[in-house]
């Protein structure tokens, strides 16, 4: 099969979307290397580790390479049907305009509709762009993927798609997560981010969303430190005023992680992974979590208990008592936590490569058989 990828997101964003087209790409390089996979992004990547696939953008000093947006949703069908593409594929929510009319398979991604869900998240005009074009894609797209049964049920109600229009095909996670850390390694990333021997971690942007403050509150009073990694915000720095003005440094730790290997090392490490998000279309930190073998509290509704297993410990994230009565319900039981542990990573196993390849796959075929 000849198949091409939206893959601006695969060049241009160091995490979600960006992690989701770098794991599904490696995949299925790795799994099926007997198909054409072609990168269509919106600027030539100069430095990239795209390697086995063929790259396209548009050529510079064309009206494209100066209006790439239009190239994206326009532009790019000709160059689609040069490169002799039988299926593209939108990897965050987007499919360019008129793939039919040239006997272009498509399928499109969609991860989450939360500007939908919770607008007073986003801006008015955020909201109709994401709007317009999500729609655009669930409406035209000849198969649409939702990252978990979640974003299926919103898709069904926002968008009012029948079941049999919407396929579910989860996410991966990176291999560096499932890989055992040998005990030099573990000392050395502890020296390297200046780590305490316990603590209980948390991942991901650092936003009102992810509720990063409730777990602040919950733990202050606790004799553990919690460490907290991802892009920071407005936000933090509300987190790092309170935490000064409580006198709280030692117990809240604030650090930048240069890359998957020594992240997965810290989740490895960690003695509890807690993400008391309010909402997300699927919550790859918490299968992060599961394959490092870190027992997980997470939010009771929504797609949590889909991402995190029936073992994983919920709790409602507005709760800041429940929050810490679980915390330290987990951490006083060896025996709850190696339970967790044993059955999160059994869980998690639906979301090895192998398992994911194939479903891309099926999916695939599925449309040139049409």
């Amino acid at each position: 099969m000849h198949i091409g990828y939206d893959a601006k997101r695969y060049f241009q964003n160091t995490s979600g979307l960006g992690n989701y087209s770098r794991d599904l790409l490696r995949i299925l390089k790795t799994h099926h290397p007997e198909n054409d996979y072609n990168l269509y992004t919106t600027k030539n990547p100069a430095h990239h580790n795209a390697v086995g696939f063929e790259i396209r953008y548009p050529k510079e000093g064309t009206l494209y390479s100066l209006l790439p947006s239009l190239w994206r949703s326009r532009g790019i069908v000709s160059d689609l049907q040069k490169d002799d593409i039988e299926i593209f594929h939108g990897l965050s929510g987007e499919i360019p305009l008129n793939l039919a009319k040239q006997g272009i398979k498509s399928v499109v991604t969609i991860h989450d509709l939360i500007f939908l869900r919770y607008p007073e998240l986003y801006k008015p005009i955020d909201r109709f762009i994401y709007g317009k074009k999500f729609r655009h894609a669930a409406e035209h797209a000849d198969k649409v993927v939702a990252i978990s049964k979640q974003t299926k049920l919103d898709l069904m109600h926002f968008f009012k798609l029948a079941d049999k229009q919407v396929d579910v095909i989860y996410q991966g996670c990176h291999p560096a997560f499932k890989v055992d850390k040998t005990s030099d390694d573990l000392k050395r990333i502890k020296a390297v981010y200046n780590l305490p021997q316990d603590f209980v971690l948390n991942v991901g942007s650092v936003e009102p969303r992810k509720n990063a403050f409730q777990i602040v509150k919950a733990m202050e009073t606790l004799d553990i430190p919690l460490v907290i990694i991802g892009k920071e915000t407005a936000y933090a720095e509300e987190i790092k005023q309170y935490v000064a003005e409580r006198k709280l440094e030692q117990q809240v730790l604030f650090r930048k992680v240069q890359s998957m290997d020594d992240l997965a090392a810290i989740y490895h490490m960690a003695k509890l992974f807690v993400y008391p998000s309010t909402y997300e279309g699927f919550g790859i930190p918490i299968i992060e979590a599961l394959y490092a073998g870190t027992p997980v509290i997470t939010t009771h509704a929504g797609v949590f208990p889909e991402a995190a297993g029936p073992f994983s410990y919920f709790i409602d994230p507005e709760d800041i008592e429940e929050l810490r009565y679980a915390i330290t319900s987990v951490l006083s039981s060896s025996s709850m936590q190696q339970h967790m542990i044993e059955k999160g990573i059994a869980y998690a196993q639906q979301f090895n490569d192998d398992i994911l390849a194939q479903q891309w796959i099926s999916c695939y075929k599925s449309l040139l058989s049409t």
